[in-house]
């Protein structure tokens, strides 16, 4: 056993420890959802934040996910490698981005301690840096051919096919390819369209605008709360817009910590996105958000969460918490809340309008929470209800190992439901039964 693994022990002993200590002070609190969450008040962790995650194991053979009742789930292809992201294709091909995250740095014995911890969860690496298609040619819900369709890339993440251009977000940018119209292939090396600071929360999702002109990105915060100073953190913690004809991009929304997920309200045409808060303030405090994102708003980050309560740790600045926005819908706290996309009325029996969320899975709470895929109700372009589970079943009853981790949520061209599961190394499918 390397000494990684001893560590990664010896972590798991000491954090068992915080919890149960933490379960304790805290009690067990209602998870944070809604339009307005009851959020407990913050309780700082210190120097010794709740680190627990389950370890990683996969499926075993036959095994799958639950799927809610009236819905079924198969596995439309296995074996890849991390995959995160999804795009389909006009003519249905479904790209996968597979990447992972990398080692960052080692700082202090925590760095090392939650470094031990994340690979035991399979969730840092060698990232593959590749996109995958995927093609279902008999239409049996299993995908029949598979193929390499970029590689070499720098943790590719979102993906945009606009005409004859094919948009890829890397953690340091986005690159433009061209995209044969008749063979779907891309022929030539890539352009750099935009730069982005690399590291910290690396994904970056793409999203194009009705009228295929402009191109949205999410850029993730490098820290926690801005510790290693907002210099670090210029250009990031945003939304972007990028100008397709002219290249021009500008920041369209800040104060969003880890903006991942990113989807348009069809009937009014608003942008909506998912944010992952920030951590070490309890289980519940603050919540995870999926929220309507306006040109120009400020979302609080690092000096306050859901509208305008200061985070006490953070140098504050009274004008910008003054002027922060109160997301629309609480997700729970610290649920990774990541994959986002619109569900129309009947795609799914028994399911209205609304969004689709992948929950990818806590690390900073005593009770696990996320490990699953959601579905929030709509109504005259709001949330409007309460959130139902799609697919459960990703974790243990016992908390201590995960089969899977959703990510990527999409609608395939036949109406099925993908979900990219970057642990279990599956793209799931589901469907009515």
């Amino acid at each position: 056993m390397d000494v990684s693994r001893i560590f990664a022990r010896i972590v798991a002993m000491i954090g068992g420890a915080m919890v149960l200590l933490r379960r304790v002070q805290e009690g067990t609190r209602a998870p944070a959802f809604g339009t307005t969450p009851v959020i407990p008040a913050a309780r700082p962790q210190g120097s010794l934040p709740t680190l627990k995650m389950p370890t990683a194991r996969g499926w075993t053979a036959g095994q799958t996910p639950v799927a809610a009742p009236g819905l079924q789930v198969n596995a439309f292809a296995t074996n890849l490698e991390h995959p995160r992201w999804i795009e389909v294709l006009p003519n249905g091909d479904v790209l996968v981005a597979e990447a992972l995250s990398v080692a960052s740095p080692v700082r202090s014995l925590f760095d090392y301690a939650v470094l031990s911890t994340m690979k035991r969860a399979a969730a840092v690496g060698v990232s593959p840096n590749r996109i995958t298609r995927l093609r279902d040619s008999d239409g049996d819900g299993v995908a029949e051919v598979r193929e390499v369709f970029l590689d070499g890339l720098n943790q590719p993440f979102g993906m945009a096919l606009v005409g004859e251009t094919f948009y890829v977000g890397n953690t340091d940018g986005v690159v433009a390819f061209t995209c044969a119209a008749g063979t779907g292939r891309v022929t030539g090396p890539g352009r750099k369209l935009a730069e982005f600071k690399p590291g910290g929360h690396w994904t970056r999702s793409l999203l194009t605008s009705a009228d295929g002109s402009k191109l949205y990105v999410g850029v993730g915060s490098l820290s926690n709360i801005g510790e290693r100073g907002m210099a670090a953190e210029e250009g990031r913690a945003a939304i972007y817009e990028i100008d397709l004809a002219s290249g021009a991009n500008r920041m369209f929304a800040t104060g969003l910590r880890n903006p991942v997920g990113l989807a348009w309200e069809p009937h009014s045409g608003t942008l909506w996105t998912v944010v992952n808060e920030r951590d070490g303030l309890g289980d519940e405090t603050p919540p995870d958000y999926l929220t309507s994102v306006r040109d120009g708003g400020f979302y609080g980050w690092p000096y306050s969460y859901w509208g305008q309560t200061v985070d006490e740790r953070v140098p504050q600045d009274p004008a910008a918490v003054a002027r922060a926005l109160t997301p629309d819908y609480a997700l729970g706290g610290h649920t990774a809340s990541l994959g986002l996309c619109w569900l129309p009325a009947g795609t799914l029996p028994g399911f209205p309008d609304g969004m689709v969320i992948g929950q990818h899975g806590s690390w900073n709470r005593s009770k696990l929470s996320g490990y699953k895929v959601i579905f929030v109700p709509f109504e005259s372009g709001r949330p409007s209800g309460p959130p139902r589970d799609i697919l459960s079943g990703f974790l243990a009853p016992d908390e201590r190992d995960a089969y899977g981790r959703p990510v990527g949520v999409a609608i395939g061209r036949d109406g099925a439901l993908l979900i990219a599961d970057d642990v279990g190394n599956v793209i799931w499918r589901v469907t009515g039964a």
